[in-house]
């Protein structure tokens, strides 16, 4: 009745009668007619919002955060398009000794999920999940499960002053083996279903994909280099003994060479340390342009080869296999 305040009679009759009969019938229809388009308002309402607020959670995807190059490769493989993933360490940077940056908190601050390799890699994310305060954040370390290895052939250092990356946990390099890398991508494709079980279903199929694809990459691996057992290598990043001892090569030694400032006694030592291993190859980072390496190689009369580790490159999943398909026929060739 509170709605009808506002009708009006417009119209004079004569005779109180029926100028109360007439307001009563036209107050008894003007509500009938708005009573029921009130009742069906209220009752339709609390639908028509439930719409609009599972529209807008459909829409506010997940933001998960990735450190580096290959664990934003397995998480992407895995995510698809149903969550929104980003990268902390800009490829081509040197991930053992990256410094955080204002923008790598506020990442984190802001997203859902943190996925890392583990085993000690990522020494720059403690005190920076501490300063991005998130109490909501989800990590996922992808080497969950997985043994490490420590260093299978000696570290011989050629100069004083160039840094060591310490493993204390372990040789963190877990990504260069497939069979790993499958570990790895089911540890993440677990983490993402415990944080966002409402996209199980597309987890669990891009994963299987991925997983599918690092099958058959391993066999690749198996039949072309069980051609060449026992292929004695050294490198100049240990990054390799996972990729190593999965396929029966042997990585004899790491010579660390520092970057610049080199004196003779540094040259000498690299090439007295190369000289020392019988070898068939020796593997340096893609892109490296360093004299010595190049020295070193002709003096030994060895042909100096890339062996990508996979910190730099595309940020396609299928970068993953294009390179290490590449890794695969230098390894053959090397090891003729």
């Amino acid at each position: 009745m509170g709605n009808c305040r506002g009708l009006r009679i417009g119209r004079q009759t004569s005779g109180i009668l029926s100028i109360i009969a007439l307001l009563m019938l036209s107050m008894t229809a003007g509500c009938s007619q708005s009573n029921p388009n009130q009742g069906s308002t209220s009752e339709q309402s609390p639908p028509a919002q439930a719409t609009t607020s599972t529209s807008v959670a459909q829409l506010g995807k997940t933001k998960v955060v990735t450190t580096f190059l290959p664990i934003y490769l397995f998480t992407k493989a895995v995510v698809g398009n149903v969550a929104d993933v980003e990268i902390l360490v800009p490829p081509g940077t040197e991930v053992h000794e990256y410094q955080a940056t204002p923008e790598n908190v506020k990442a984190i601050a802001t997203a859902n999920v943190l996925v890392k390799n583990g085993l000690g890699l990522e020494g720059f994310l403690e005190n920076t999940v501490k300063n991005a305060q998130n109490a909501k954040l989800v990590e996922i370390d992808a080497s969950i499960g997985i043994k490490p290895l420590n260093e299978i052939s000696p570290v011989v250092k050629t100069g004083k002053d160039e840094e060591d990356h310490e493993h204390a946990q372990g040789n963190p390099h877990v990504w260069l083996d497939p069979v790993l890398a499958k570990q790895e991508v089911t540890n993440i494709r677990d983490g993402l279903i415990a944080a966002d079980p409402a996209n199980k279903a597309t987890y669990e199929t891009n994963a299987a994909a991925y997983i599918k694809e690092l099958e058959s990459l391993n066999g690749e691996f198996q039949q072309t280099l069980q051609k060449t057992p026992s292929c004695t290598f050294i490198t100049f990043h240990d990054a390799f003994p996972y990729l190593a001892k999965r396929y029966n090569l042997k990585q004899v030694a790491v010579v660390q060479i520092p970057e610049d400032q080199l004196s003779p006694t540094d040259v000498q030592n690299a090439v007295n340390a190369v000289k020392k291993y019988k070898v068939k190859a020796l593997f340096s980072e893609p892109g490296v342009d360093n004299k010595l390496l190049s020295s070193l190689s002709k003096d030994l009369k060895l042909t100096l080869r890339p062996l990508d580790s996979l910190e730099t490159g595309e940020t396609d999943p299928q970068h993953y296999f294009k390179a290490m398909k590449a890794n695969l026929q230098i390894l053959e060739t090397s090891c003729r």
